[in-house]
């Protein structure tokens, strides 16, 4: 072929049929729907997409411009990059203060803490450390129950400092997330907007540059809530704050500056990626609905590494999940970012693990260059129709929880909590299946980690009450609130906040509390055959016991009921599961756990399902067959709960 040939051949252009018919050709008669995937928000995944996927009209779209799935700025970061907000842990205001002066000199570009009643024990001491950092850094701080009287140290910090130049960022409270996790509002109402509309107009005028209404769907989302019922919920909560502040007198320009919203990310990457796109397009329309000019349609998005995701055992793959999922949320387009501590859930966070959890977002920032690029997902035909499918879906859930009354009447009549705890259910059911991968925890898991159990502080209407109690009649003397609180009965069941490898975890400390009583947590595995035949399920029975915490202890190459017999008279395990292949089973079949539980009172398993047999398999005293599908929560949970029995006879 002459150079001239070549240049005029060209390539065929390939159309989905053609892929279609390809791919069928290599499943070898599977269907094609086998390469779809179903998500917890019933959107069905393509193993695919074209350029036919793109959303009609999206060509015309740049970052910048309404609706700002995009972005609100036109150069995306390059013009102002997302602030690295990580909250600082702290015991007392100067340590506090330590610990920020050290994070903001490493790369932390805002001034972020848990709000806690500590930092009331010693109003001079909070309001010295609030002037400190005046206008140097933005504020990025839910201030939750405690807006109130941080506001009014924050105004007073204001003055302190001569008040030439105006702190910026936001302390914010959302309300409605508030009475998710206790039960409700302090008090009426109408009779508690109005006091809130109230202190945030007063925290306007001395305070003009700091947003203060937060739209909070993090307890949401740590309850187990998909990410189309977060954008409904973001969405109804934005709705309802905003009437609020209008039916008490606020301008709507006015209202929506003051508007900041706070996501958690979760694992999935590019649906939280396109959530986050998706919420800018749904707050755009809705505040166009309202009659907001272009400008005043923009989302100021704050957001954090999920918790839900994380785990207590080994706890540097943490790392990992906190990286992928600040990476999503930095491509959705945030204005500010918390990235959790690798060792948070375990309670014992330090200067180390929130070094390489700030580390993160520089990494991001200045070796991944993903703040030189306006929104990098943008054209892309998965996350662009994704970002549209989220969006139609989250505005049909939010047309529903509006019918009902909006998002407080939702949460009063326990309608949305089930709906999440429906979503949580098949979470929890995919993760207790193993369906679902939590690595070093759920699959993988590593026997060696030594990690104390940690005490976890639940939310509680008593602790709500005595942080109040700490800073009532010190800075917002005048307010009433704690005595609502004591006084007020929850109209509502709370959301109940969890992590997904929270039963695996409980196994573990359980089969750590057994090791220290003097009983081994292990399993005699009755390995039939030569390795070749029982090695795949002995490892995956290994991998299952991990777990839950519990050893192996793997015989020889058994050939004979005898030898299996001799096996399990040498062993300490009173729990014993057979291992081999369907050979095996075929030859030795029943006869072998009928000689044993005739012999013995032991606990017996079956790894795999046999081909044949079955019903013989269980009057011989199988209790259960172990495969891929089982539920490892409860087939664990009973061989500890049958250990800890047998633990407390001895005693």
């Amino acid at each position: 072929m002459t150079i001239e040939n070549m240049k005029a051949t060209s390539f065929k252009v390939a159309a989905f049929e053609d892929w279609q018919e390809k791919a069928a050709a290599s499943l070898k008669g599977k269907p094609i729907d086998s390469l779809y995937t179903n998500t917890y928000e019933d959107i069905k995944l393509k193993p695919l997409y074209t350029k036919g996927d793109l959303p009609d009209g999206l060509v015309r779209d740049l970052p910048g411009q309404p609706d700002y799935r995009r972005g609100i700025h036109s150069l995306g970061y390059q013009s102002e990059s997302w602030h690295i907000a990580n909250r600082v842990f702290y015991s007392d205001v100067e340590e506090l203060k330590g610990k920020l002066d050290i994070a903001l000199s490493k790369g932390q570009t805002a001034i972020s803490f848990d709000v806690k009643p500590e930092i009331f024990s010693d109003n001079r001491a909070l309001v010295s450390f609030l002037s400190s950092f005046k206008n140097k850094y933005p504020l990025s701080l839910d201030a939750g129950l405690l807006q109130t009287p941080l506001l009014a140290a924050l105004a007073i910090a204001s003055k302190d400092a001569g008040g030439s130049e105006k702190l910026t960022g936001f302390v914010a409270a959302d309300p409605v997330a508030e009475a998710s996790l206790i039960g409700g509002l302090p008090t009426e109402e109408n009779e508690f907007f109005t006091e809130w509309s109230k202190v945030l107009d007063e925290a306007a005028q001395q305070l003009p540059e700091v947003k203060t209404v937060l739209v909070n769907t993090v307890p949401y989302h740590n309850s187990g809530a998909n990410a189309v019922q977060e954008l409904a919920i973001a969405v109804s909560t934005g709705v309802y704050l905003l009437q609020k502040l209008l039916d008490n007198g606020w301008g709507l320009k006015k209202a929506l500056s003051k508007i900041v919203f706070h996501f958690a990310i979760g694992s999935n990457f590019f649906m939280e990626t396109a959530k986050l796109r998706a919420a800018r397009l749904l707050w755009s329309k809705t505040a166009e609905a309202f009659g907001a000019e272009k400008e005043d349609r923009k989302m100021v998005l704050s957001a954090e590494t999920s918790k839900f995701t994380k785990t207590i055992f080994d706890p540097y793959v943490n790392m990992l999940r906190a990286g992928n999922e600040a990476f999503a949320a930095v491509l959705g387009g945030i204005q500010y970012l918390h990235t959790g501590s690798f060792d948070e859930p375990a309670g014992s966070a330090n200067l180390f693990s929130e070094r390489v959890a700030r580390n993160t977002q520089l990494v991001l920032k200045s070796e991944a260059h993903l703040e030189k690029v306006a929104d990098p997902a943008g054209g892309s035909w998965y996350v662009e129709s994704l970002t549209k499918e989220l969006a139609e879906k989250a505005w049909e859930l939010f047309l529903e929880v509006d019918h009902k009354g909006g998002i407080y009447e939702a949460l009063k009549s326990g309608w949305l909590q089930e709906q999440i705890v429906q979503t949580a259910e098949n979470r929890e059911q995919e993760i207790a299946t193993r369906k679902k991968s939590m690595i070093g925890t759920n699959v993988y898991a590593n026997l060696s980690d030594d990690i104390s159990e940690p005490v976890i502080q639940e939310i509680q209407r008593d602790y709500m009450i005595d942080s109040l109690d700490a800073v009532i009649g010190k800075i917002a003397s005048e307010s009433s609130l704690k005595d609502n609180f004591k006084e007020m009965k929850p109209s509502f069941t709370p959301l109940k906040l969890k992590r997904l490898a929270e039963p695996y975890e409980e196994m573990r400390f359980k089969a750590m509390k057994l090791e220290k009583k003097g009983v081994d947590p292990i399993v005699g595995l009755i390995c039939l055959g030569e390795l070749k035949k029982h090695k795949a399920r002995a490892d995956f029975i290994s991998g299952l016991l991990s777990a839950g915490g519990i050893h192996a202890e793997r015989s020889g190459e058994l050939d004979t009921i005898s030898a299996a017999i001799q096996f399990i008279n040498s062993s300490k395990a009173r729990q014993f599961v057979i291992c081999g292949d369907q050979s095996a089973y075929n030859s030795f079949g029943p006869e072998l756990a009928q000689e044993i539980t005739r012999e013995h009172n032991f606990k017996l398993y079956l790894a795999g399902i046999p081909d044949e047999k079955q019903s013989e398999w269980k009057t011989s005293g199988i209790i259960e067959f172990l495969h891929v599908r089982s539920n490892a929560i409860q087939t664990l949970s009973a061989m500890l709960q049958e250990m800890e029995v047998g633990a407390n006879a001895k005693a």
